[in-house]
């Protein structure tokens, strides 16, 4: 890979503002997700608790459960975060030295490997199956929101990954 192939807005401009077009709306699909209701748990016909991934978070670190407060924060929140920045820097036209964009795509990559998507579907299912027989559960429209960003992330790593290592296969992508 030579140093001028990964740089995506120089190489590629109208896919780096479709990308970013893409991050922004993940950011505020992100955003939802972490506020609004993911479950709602509906225990004995009269007592019903609706959580968010931050009030999940917030209860956490509240009854003392420090452990998992800091392994939801990280993976559910600040990573993703830390991840849709990284792809905007990649995609933004600010930074044309290769030698950072080659560190923020490893970075990138690292955080890729860290992805909690399907922990989190696992959680919500194995509390699901879990409450059956005392409560059930509802999922919300912030759980759906998460998981859109989620894969809207991965789509845009995937393409940044794809045009920084085969600048030509993106050419009939270009107008």
């Amino acid at each position: 890979m030579q140093d001028a192939d990964i740089n995506i807005p120089g190489n590629y401009p109208a896919e780096a503002w479709r990308l970013r077009v893409i991050l922004w709306i993940t950011t505020a699909l992100l955003g939802v997700g972490l506020v609004a209701p993911i479950i709602t748990l509906h225990k004995f016909v009269l007592i019903e608790n609706t959580f968010s991934v931050i009030s999940g978070v917030i209860e956490l670190f509240r009854e003392g459960q420090f452990f998992l407060f800091i392994l939801i924060s990280g993976f559910s929140i600040v990573l993703p975060l830390l991840k849709i920045v990284l792809l905007h820097t990649v995609l933004s036209a600010k930074d044309n030295n290769p030698e950072n964009i080659r560190k923020y795509l490893h970075w990138m990559h690292t955080f890729g490997k860290w992805s909690m998507l399907d922990v989190f579907v696992v959680a919500i299912l194995v509390v699901s199956v879990k409450l059956g027989a005392i409560a059930s559960v509802e999922m919300r429209y912030g759980l759906y929101a998460f998981a859109a960003a989620v894969i809207l992330k991965m789509y845009v790593t995937a393409r940044v990954v794809s045009l920084t290592n085969d600048p030509g296969e993106s050419d009939h992508n270009q107008p």
